[in-house]
């Protein structure tokens, strides 16, 4: 049986909100996504979000520093695709370039190198354009910089 989410008390709509944040870190658009889903109108929309702020259970910094990491860590994203996924969640430009010091700068490029020489080694095209392209494209969708992708490609190309 379905549950009507419309059928939620406020009381239980702000300990639900407080659990959905206190789980992971939620930017503020997700959570007013999520709250949108109970079908609350606007005005106890805008109460639950306030309390919510007011009581730091959304912290737009704390959620992309969150972000940087995890994403650089586990997807091994560069600093386009986060900066990117960051804007489209509503991020300001401020929040975005604390957030990127989150990465160390050697850590960064560690990454960068080992994911590059893996992908470089799996792909099984031959030397050649159809090769470097398909090196090129995983590291672009991955957010790596243009700069960085062609050094790299350089070293690999000379290197083989």
């Amino acid at each position: 049986m379905k549950t009507n989410k419309s059928a939620f008390s406020l009381k239980e709509i702000y300990s639900k909100m407080e659990y959905y944040c206190a789980y992971q870190e939620r930017c503020y658009k997700e959570v007013e996504e999520k709250l949108h889903s109970f079908s609350v109108n606007s005005s106890e929309k805008e109460e639950v979000l306030t309390y919510l702020i007011e009581n730091n259970f959304i912290n737009e910094e704390r959620f992309a520093q969150s972000f940087v990491r995890g994403k650089h860590n586990y997807k091994h994203w560069g600093k386009n695709r986060i900066v990117n996924e960051l804007k489209f969640r509503n991020i300001s430009s401020r929040i975005i370039t604390i957030a990127l010091k989150e990465i160390p700068e050697a850590t960064y490029l560690e990454n960068f190198h080992q994911l590059a020489e893996k992908n470089w080694n799996n792909i099984t095209e031959r030397k050649g354009q159809k090769k470097n392209k398909k090196f090129v494209d995983f590291l672009l969708r991955k957010g790596y910089e243009t700069s960085l992708i062609y050094e790299k490609l350089k070293e690999l190309e000379a290197g083989s």
